[in-house]
């Protein structure tokens, strides 16, 4: 029997490791909402992946913040961050399967189960990895087998279309190696071999105009709000062209953040003041930072609204792990049943 679910069944985890921003957004999270009205959609919070990372997080902002952060506390607050963000910005629990990782433990059974059949080599060409260890990360065992568990994550609920950015190709290409050795391996066709979708590749600088990510520390986060938003967009990185002068909008990180936001008419008529010179940089800034507020004022009442009501959020993760535990037990039975563990 073809395994494939019917509907297209599309998977996507985001890690609990800081705060999301414009990056996060405008690359995954408005793509991931978006497809909830095009097929089974199944969100998770990675809190396990995030193991490999929280404990040297937390050290980092200990020093930053002058007080010791333990990561326990870390990654609670930052996966309840996690589910209010999503949960505002439009993730409908009545539309979109949205639990916590570790409320499912059939993912690290499975995880287990598809290591015996994964090549030590396979995983020792992971690109990811190799990066992570050359920025100091320890070279733990769960770094290592970071794409098993990843795999299991997208195996586990059968999913066939997994949304990622092109950092992620390679760790679908493993999923889609495994799967596939797995259901030769006991002449069952248990897996679907899974497809990626690219998430839109809308080019978000970060404010000194590189990639924006927590890793650079070039973040604009997506609730920021007054002075704290402020003093973020007034210190995005610009060339010192004075004001008066013509400006050319095509290399401005300013313009770029400010396109993402804008109509085609508007961003026109900012290029047209940027090359008659009756706009400056602070200028463009101010007007970012109007359309920043303007488009996340109603997720930011919406969000308001949630963070007052924790114990709805923790229902809806509860709930939703309650509604993924019925495809991840239906898919162990069919491991179960495979590999004689039953």
């Amino acid at each position: 029997m073809d395994p494939t679910p019917k509907r297209p069944r599309y998977l996507s985890g985001v890690q609990p490791s800081g705060k999301l921003h414009l990056g996060n957004y405008f690359g995954a999270i408005k793509q991931h909402i978006e497809l909830q009205d095009h097929g089974e959609c199944f969100y998770f919070i990675a809190n396990y992946h995030a193991q490999t990372t929280m404990r040297d997080l937390a050290e980092k902002l200990s020093v930053e913040q002058s007080r010791k952060l333990k990561a326990a506390d870390l990654l609670r607050q930052n996966t309840l961050d996690v589910a209010l963000d999503y949960l505002a910005l439009g993730l409908d629990p009545a539309r979109a399967v949205f639990y916590r990782q570790s409320d499912v433990p059939e993912v690290t059974e499975l995880a287990w189960i598809l290591a015996t059949v994964t090549n030590m080599g396979l995983l020792e060409r992971a690109v990811s990895y190799k990066e992570k260890i050359d920025k100091g990360i320890d070279a733990t065992v769960g770094l290592f087998t970071y794409p098993i568990l990843m795999a299991a994550d997208i195996l586990i609920v059968r999913s066939n279309i997994v949304p990622v950015g092109k950092d992620q190709v390679q760790h679908l290409e493993m999923t889609a190696d495994i799967a596939g050795k797995f259901n030769r391996a006991f002449d069952k066709d248990i897996f679907p071999i899974p497809t990626y979708k690219l998430d839109k590749e809308s080019k978000v600088p970060g404010t000194d105009g590189q990639k924006m990510s927590k890793s650079y520390g070039n973040t604009i986060e997506i609730f920021a709000e007054g002075k704290p938003l402020e003093k973020t967009v007034m210190a995005i990185k610009t060339d010192s062209t004075p004001m008066g002068q013509p400006l050319n909008p095509e290399p401005c990180n300013v313009f770029a953040l400010y396109s993402l936001f804008a109509t085609s008419e508007e961003k026109d008529e900012l290029a047209a003041k940027y090359k008659a010179g009756t706009i400056g940089f602070g200028g463009a800034k101010k007007l970012l930072k109007e359309k920043i507020d303007s488009y996340f004022a109603p997720f930011r009442d919406k969000r308001r609204a949630l963070a007052a009501k924790p114990d709805t959020v923790e229902d809806i993760l509860r709930d939703g792990a309650k509604r993924a535990r019925i495809e991840t037990q239906r898919t162990m039975e069919k491991v179960y049943k495979a590999t004689g563990l039953r």
